[in-house]
């Protein structure tokens, strides 16, 4: 869970300022407003973790397309399946990131980023990836590379995957919970999901 923590402190920032036709400037952007708002509200998170949430709804999720990573989560488990019982699992997936988020931010400390080069987009190209390492010194950087995907209708970027040391997240998830959807349901699944979101946010680092 620690790995996909930069995912948390890359994309935040209000809406109305920063453009998300530019996903490198939008992650540059949103890196430096999202450390300023950890460090001025640690005291809130100090009293109380679960105002993690709230700045992860605020900060984050605009900045992550939660149903496109829904979808390529269920893969070809939606083939067939009941648009109610996907909206569902769209809905419980998204708390679930939310309520896993906050957990990760817990373990927020002072960490710096830094982006590396930006990538170069061809035209149409609805896909692209943007390195990042986040320096914990005197620990070994973390390195990371997140997924990003264009709207074709509004021409805004938003991520839906995050690369930990080769890992993909989505990928990950898919092995864990694939074969229990397609045994017991996407339904049986999303009130797994529902479950673990509603698990309160707890500091597990040594304070």
């Amino acid at each position: 869970m620690g790995l996909c923590g930069g995912l948390f402190v890359l994309f935040s920032v209000q809406a109305e300022e920063i453009d998300k036709t530019q996903p490198y400037q939008m992650m540059k952007q949103v890196s430096v407003q999202a450390f300023d708002r950890l460090k001025s509200e640690q005291e809130l998170v100090q009293q109380d973790p679960e105002y993690l949430k709230v700045i992860v709804e605020e900060e984050l999720m605009p900045y992550v397309n939660d149903r496109y990573a829904a979808l390529k989560l269920l893969g070809q488990n939606v083939r067939g399946a009941d648009r109610n019982d996907v909206g569902v699992f769209m809905q419980a997936f998204r708390k679930y990131l939310v309520t896993s988020y906050a957990q990760v931010l817990t373990q927020y400390t002072n960490q710096t980023i830094e982006l590396g080069p930006e990538p170069y987009l061809e035209e149409g190209k609805r896909i692209t990836s943007i390195k990042v390492d986040i320096v914990d010194t005197p620990r070994p950087n973390i390195q990371l590379e997140f997924k990003l995907r264009k709207d074709k209708k509004t021409g805004e970027w938003a991520a839906f995957d995050i690369i930990a040391e080769g890992i993909s997240l989505l990928s990950s998830k898919q092995s864990e919970w694939g074969g229990k959807i397609r045994q017991e349901g996407i339904l049986t699944v999303a009130k797994e999901l529902e479950s673990l979101a509603a698990q309160p946010v707890r500091f597990e680092r040594t304070q």
